[in-house]
């Protein structure tokens, strides 16, 4: 009987375990589809929550996979109301050394950047950040998507085309 508690979600030891493992590459992961800190936030904290409510329900090895569907699903909801937003540049601007001049080309960079990432569709987008942002490797991010790795390499191919079309220097 010892094992199965071990093997039991709805063993707090196990639960905890499951969310800090977990938890900031499931709010990256949502927070580069939304764009949004609190929503991505919020879905995170109602993946994990349904994970608890469901814990009988689903064994440890598939409840990373669980809370990453629940998490992807509450987002496929909230997109239907909204238009995504992708906002992952630091607002603060602390005083510098550098001229005026670069200042500017690096805030043209930015905005040019920031225009070509949000012209991505979202898959690529996601692919994209969460490989050069995050440093998933292919195959995480063919688990968190649920699909092959052949198809995270076809969108990683597509987004850096359409990057470097768009911005020259990529």
């Amino acid at each position: 009987m010892k094992t199965e508690s071990q093997d039991n979600v709805c063993e707090e030891a196990v639960f905890s375990s499951l969310f800090k493992t977990n938890s900031k590459t499931v709010f990256n992961y949502i927070y580069y589809k939304f764009g949004n800190e609190e929503k991505a936030y919020d879905a995170v904290q109602e993946a994990f929550l349904k994970l608890w409510e469901n814990c009988a329900k689903v064994t440890p090895q598939k409840a990373k996979s669980y809370v990453y569907t629940v998490a992807n699903n509450l987002y496929l909801n909230v997109i239907k109301a909204e238009k995504v937003r992708l906002k992952y540049a630091d607002k603060t601007l602390s005083s510098t050394n550098e001229s005026p001049e670069f200042l500017m080309e690096e805030n043209q960079f930015k905005q040019k950047l920031d225009q070509a990432l949000n012209s991505l569709p979202e898959n690529q987008r996601t692919v994209f950040l969460l490989n050069r942002i995050d440093g998933k490797k292919y195959a995480e991010i063919a688990e968190m998507e649920g699909v092959s790795v052949k198809a995270i390499e076809k969108r990683m191919h597509l987004a850096l085309k359409t990057l470097r079309e768009q911005i020259d220097g990529i």
